[in-house]
C-alpha cells in the first residue's frame, strides 16, 4: 500500500477519534449539568426549627450552640419569644426575636425547641407555651426542651408516661419534682429521647442535645 494512502487513512482515523471525543465530552458535560441542576431529596426538603427563648435571661449556650448546629446542618432557625425586639441572655448574648409565641403556627415547623435559663421559669405555667407543646405533639413534630424547660412540657401534660431529664442540683430538685408530679419518668442523664421528645439537663449537654434533634429530623420515625 502506498505511503501516501497510509498517511491519509491515519489522518482520517485521527480526525474521527478527535470528533468522537469532543462529541462524547459534550454529552457528558450536558448530562452532568442537568443532574447538578436538579435538587437532591435533601436539598428540596426545607426544614424549619422554632427556638423558644425567654425575652430576658435565656441561657446563652442552650440557644447559640444548638442554633449553630442547626444552621450548619442546613435548617432554618426562627427565634420565638414573649416579646418582640432583642432578647438578652443571662450571660449577655443577644438574639433578634422573629415572631411572638402567640403568633407561632406549629404546623409550619419540623421541630419546636424550648431553651432554658432563669427567664424560662416564667414559661412553666404559660398558656401559650403549653399550647405550643401540645400542638407539637398533635402534629407529630419533634419536641425538645433543655435545662429548666422540660418542666414546661411536664406542666403542659405532654410528658406523662414519657422518659425525660431536667436541670437540677444538690440543693434544688424542684424541677425534678415538677416532672414527677406530672407523671414523667425522670432519668438523671444529660440527654434523654423518648420517641420524638428530646430533653437535656443543661448547657453542658447543649451540643449533644442539638445533634440528637438533627438526628430525629433526619431519620423521622
Amino acid at each position: 500500500m502506498p505511503k501516501f494512502l497510509i498517511t491519509v487513512i491515519l489522518i482520517v482515523i485521527i480526525i474521527v477519534g478527535v470528533l468522537s471525543f469532543v462529541f462524547l465530552s459534550k454529552n457528558f458535560r450536558e448530562k452532568t449539568s442537568m443532574q447538578s441542576s436538579q435538587p437532591t431529596t435533601e436539598q428540596s426538603v426545607h426544614k424549619k426549627i422554632a427556638m423558644i427563648i425567654a425575652f430576658r435571661s435565656f441561657r446563652d449556650e442552650e440557644y447559640f450552640i444548638p442554633k449553630e448546629e442547626f444552621e450548619k446542618g442546613g435548617f432554618e432557625v426562627v427565634t420565638v419569644s414573649s416579646e418582640k425586639g432583642t432578647a438578652i441572655g443571662a450571660s449577655g448574648g443577644d438574639a433578634n426575636v422573629d415572631i411572638l409565641m402567640e403568633d407561632l403556627n406549629v404546623e409550619d415547623y419540623d421541630a419546636i425547641v424550648f431553651v432554658g435559663g432563669p427567664g424560662a421559669y416564667k414559661y412553666i405555667d404559660n398558656k401559650e407555651a403549653h399550647r405550643i407543646a401540645k400542638e407539637a405533639i398533635e402534629h407529630n413534630k419533634v419536641l425538645a426542651a433543655i435545662c429548666i424547660a422540660p418542666a414546661i412540657l411536664a406542666r403542659a401534660g405532654v410528658l406523662e408516661g414519657k422518659k425525660a431529664t431536667v436541670w437540677s442540683n444538690i440543693l434544688d430538685k424542684s424541677a425534678v419534682k415538677i416532672l414527677e408530679e406530672n407523671g414523667v419518668i425522670y432519668e438523671e442523664k444529660p440527654v434523654v429521647q423518648d420517641g420524638k421528645i428530646i430533653t437535656a439537663n443543661g448547657p453542658q449537654a447543649a451540643r449533644d442535645f442539638a445533634k440528637k434533634i438533627i438526628e430525629a429530623l433526619s431519620n423521622p420515625v
